[in-house]
């Protein structure tokens, strides 16, 4: 395991010729709105724009929508909370670990600003809640560009809210599913803003347990990228707190397929990479703030690693 310092090379697009469209902070010409305003209509329930045609499957139970419930958000339908609910029920420190994985995204943000990173591919981003991914890193590096990436219209429709009043031209949201990382990374407006010449933070935050093939997902999101870019996840198991094993089997029963990870598994994502400091470990020992005394390990279900493309 290592730590490198942080990623200086100059941004060749800084030196383009700047045009109306280009971003006065870094001249970087200025992201794509990536999704069309026309055609979109409020949603009753959740007061939203929506894309009419969008099916929201509000009759089932999603991922983003329990987590919202159970983190105090306000968008979520009775599927959502009757599924919060019973997983609650089986584990009254759901929340526990939850708060705790918001918390290590947030020092694995601000730590990757700090190393250099400033391209930013949020895979599942979910329903924002301040302070977010691009909101941390930008308190570092403020001309950063985030992407986040999710296929839930419930979730767009939140990002185009929440785009709204980010820095144009440094964070977008595109509709995609991580399930088939070709499309996603072919997606024309991922390219308008991200450079893939150069190095890109990948942050794949409490989404592998919804994935059977994690190790494929990661191997295709990571081949297309450039030396020098990183990989961040935190990654449910059932090594921890004892109670992951009914959570999982009740999310799976509820039809969110659920798949826990032992510390070996989620080290093996790694392979090939630089394992950055302190390695594969339980989530709230990866660099806790100073002075905060961390979590005992199984008051959360999650490892969390960071690793550099050599």
């Amino acid at each position: 395991m290592t730590d490198v310092p942080p990623d200086t090379t100059p941004d060749p697009q800084t030196d383009q010729k700047t045009d109306p469209q280009t971003d006065p902070q870094t001249d970087l010409k200025a992201g794509p709105q990536t999704d069309s305003q026309a055609d979109l209509q409020t949603d009753p329930q959740t007061n939203l724009q929506t894309d009419p045609q969008a099916d929201l499957q509000t009759d089932r139970p999603h991922s983003a929508r329990v987590y919202d419930y159970i983190m105090g958000g306000g968008t979520h339908f009775p599927a959502d909370r009757e599924t919060a609910a019973q997983v609650l029920a089986d584990w009254p420190g759901l929340r526990t670990s939850m708060l705790a994985n918001r918390a290590c995204m947030h020092r694995m943000a601000r730590h990757l600003a700090e190393l250099g990173a400033r391209q930013f591919l949020d895979i599942g981003s979910g329903i924002p809640s301040s302070p977010n991914l691009h909101e941390v890193v930008q308190e570092t590096a403020p001309g950063a560009r985030v992407v986040y990436i999710d296929r839930d219209p419930v979730v767009l429709a939140h990002a185009r809210a929440l785009l709204a009043g980010a820095p144009a031209g440094r964070v977008a949201c595109v509709q995609a599913d991580m399930r088939t990382p070709e499309a996603l990374l072919g997606d024309p407006a991922l390219h308008e803003m991200i450079d893939f010449a150069r190095p890109v933070a990948v942050t794949v935050i409490a989404m592998l347990q919804f994935v059977e093939r994690a190790q494929d997902l990661v191997d295709a999101l990571l081949e297309p990228l450039a030396a020098g870019s990183w990989l961040a996840v935190t990654v449910p198991t059932g090594e921890l707190a004892p109670e992951s094993e009914r959570l999982a089997d009740q999310y799976t029963s509820r039809g969110i397929p659920m798949y826990l990870r032992g510390r070996a598994e989620v080290a093996r994502l790694f392979a090939g990479l630089e394992l950055l400091e302190p390695g594969v470990v339980p989530m709230p020992r990866w660099r806790p703030a100073p002075g905060e005394p961390p979590l005992p390990d199984t008051a959360t279900n999650m490892y969390a690693a960071l690793g550099r493309k050599p």
